[in-house]
């Protein structure tokens, strides 16, 4: 993960130097040196990439806590952090908690993945999962590597007599609440008896802490499952499934089909951003995909901290900060949401004035 995150890139490297020659190093004029923020971890690896390029360039520093999304919600809230981060967007009751004085700003595009420690699977095959299966995994009612369903989405491959070892998120999670919003679409059983949100009652399983942790639970435990980010898949070299789609067509996690799975989104002039990509209708579109969010303050009593936020969106929606997402498996957002989002960093505002 730490090789990932910290390898130096030329489109990297450009976007320091764009943002330098913009902002000039050092150069704040009244903002705020550094900010505080916590929340997901599907995102972490990216927003480690920008935290560290921003500060290099401008020397203001982002603190990020990685504590999962329902703590960053928790955190936002209670103002104990400049901005928090969730792949889950806030609920209505949650946003009336802070007075709607919260806006969620999309950064880049994510697809969750269904990895998998099988010891007895070449490692050349690939495991292909549908809906209806991954959610009788999870609710306990599938419980054998060979059971004849998967046997079924997986003809040639040689599946393990192995009891299935589920490992799901202990913690508040957006990732949780991606998995658990596309399994309520594609069963109408867990959606009567679990449902989608950050946390969730789990019919089966052991529980790891974090992305992070999920990924370190599959890697030590033979013939066990587990839903994480797909860079945490891919750093720790662990195999993952293709997924049968909604249009019946078998898809890996790409770039490509995590930006499918947002073509058929629709956003509104007032849009609030809080949409739902996953089981995408599209031939191309991989179905655990996601937005992921910045929870920012839209008018922000503290001017100096304000300043430095609006700077920083503004660079991250630049076309510099969202060609590194591509570097490590993240979607950069579409032009249309990029456009919207650029309006709304515009207007945010500093104690009900705006901020220059």
């Amino acid at each position: 993960m730490t090789r990932i995150i910290q390898r130096c890139s030329s489109v990297a490297v450009a976007a320091v130097a764009m943002l330098g020659a913009a902002c000039g190093a050092g150069e704040r004029g009244g903002a705020a040196t550094s900010l505080t923020g916590a929340g997901a971890t599907f995102p972490n690896p990216i927003y480690t990439r920008w935290f560290d390029a921003y500060h290099t360039a401008t020397g203001v520093q982002i603190n990020y806590q990685s504590i999962g999304s329902g703590g960053g919600i928790r955190q936002f809230t209670e103002g104990t952090v400049d901005f928090g981060a969730t792949d889950g967007p806030m609920t209505d009751a949650q946003i009336a908690a802070v007075d709607g004085n919260v806006l969620h700003l999309p950064t880049v595009i994510g697809a969750v993945v269904l990895t998998y420690n099988l010891p007895g699977l070449d490692s050349a095959a690939r495991l292909t999962l549908d809906g209806t299966t991954i959610a009788d995994i999870y609710l306990g009612r599938i419980t054998q590597w060979n059971d004849q369903r998967i046997a079924a989405l997986n003809p040639g491959l040689t599946l393990p007599a192995a009891d299935i070892l589920v490992v799901h998120r202990s913690d508040g999670s957006g990732t949780s609440f991606v998995f658990t919003d596309y399994l309520k679409k594609v069963s109408p059983e867990w959606a009567e008896k679990v449902g989608a949100a950050t946390s969730v009652n789990w019919p089966t399983g052991l529980g790891g802490k974090g992305n992070e942790g999920v990924t370190q639970q599959v890697k030590q435990l033979e013939s066990s499952i587990g839903y994480v980010e797909l860079i945490y898949a891919s750093a720790n070299d662990l195999g993952y499934a293709a997924l049968v789609n909604k249009a019946g067509a078998t898809i890996l996690p790409t770039l490509e089909s995590a930006s499918a799975a947002a073509a058929g989104a629709t956003f509104s002039a007032d849009t609030d951003f809080r949409v739902s990509i996953t089981n995408a209708a599209g031939e191309g579109a991989y179905p655990i995909a996601s937005f992921t969010w910045l929870l920012i303050k839209p008018d922000n009593p503290d001017a100096a901290k304000a300043k430095t936020l609006k700077d920083f969106l503004t660079w991250m929606v630049s076309p510099d900060a969202q060609g590194v997402a591509t570097e490590l498996g993240y979607a950069p957002l579409p032009d249309r949401v990029v456009t919207l989002e650029r309006d709304r960093i515009a207007d945010l505002k500093a104690a009900g004035a705006p901020i220059d």
